[in-house]
């Protein structure tokens, strides 16, 4: 389990295509030094078990259904990456849930800058969109947000300053790709009223205002 808080970016050493599957090697800095082989380890959102360590490197084994569903296929030697260690139980729980899985992957659509912050609205399938909630959490490339604005096509987050300076967001571009894990809480209770509730059509997220949730 993760939270969304990232602790540091770091820069890939190597993406080694095996067949369909990937290796990939990562510079951890500092960190390396309290991490140990099957440790968990969210690299852009998504959970990667340590491999093996060498110095500052920890290498991981990418199968071909996480590539196929994420965007770590596209990394390559010099990408900068988002890190978090998985939370330890006795750790100060400051994001929100964070499974390490993702839902789908969005698209940058537009940046604005306001002073040190940044409006940023990503494009994703009707399907990811109908899984989040405004002022609900999201995580973006791992990063926990809150979502500002939801419609049919996209949603939007506010970045504030250290988020930008401590994360991948803070050199993102228009239609970069990226990794996308709604919340889990509102995954469960979608799933729990689509199975209580009649339904003739899926349930949406403009049907939930509906019935006034």
């Amino acid at each position: 389990m993760f939270t969304g808080l990232i602790e540091t970016v770091a820069t890939v050493k190597s993406a080694r295509r095996s067949g369909a599957a990937m290796r990939l090697a990562v510079d951890l800095g500092g960190l390396a030094d309290e991490i140990k082989i099957g440790d968990s380890i969210a690299i852009n959102g998504l959970c990667l078990t340590v491999a093996g360590l060498e110095g500052n490197f920890a290498c991981f084994d990418v199968s071909s259904e996480t590539l196929k569903k994420s965007t770590l296929g596209k990394l390559k030697p010099s990408s900068v990456v988002n890190i978090e260690r998985a939370m330890q139980a006795a750790g100060r729980f400051g994001g929100h849930f964070v499974a390490g899985h993702i839902d789908g992957t969005a698209t940058i659509k537009s940046i604005e800058q306001s002073g040190r912050f940044a409006d940023i609205k990503f494009t994703a399938e009707p399907a990811l969109l109908d899984q989040m909630v405004v002022r609900g959490s999201v995580a973006v490339d791992g990063i926990s947000l809150t979502i500002a604005e939801l419609d049919r096509d996209s949603f939007s987050v506010a970045v504030i300053p250290v988020t930008l300076q401590k994360t991948t967001l803070d050199s993102a571009k228009i239609g970069d790709c990226v990794n996308i894990e709604t919340d889990i809480i509102v995954k469960t209770v979608k799933r729990q009223l689509e199975k209580i509730l009649p339904q003739k059509q899926p349930l949406t997220a403009e049907k939930l205002k509906q019935l006034g949730f």
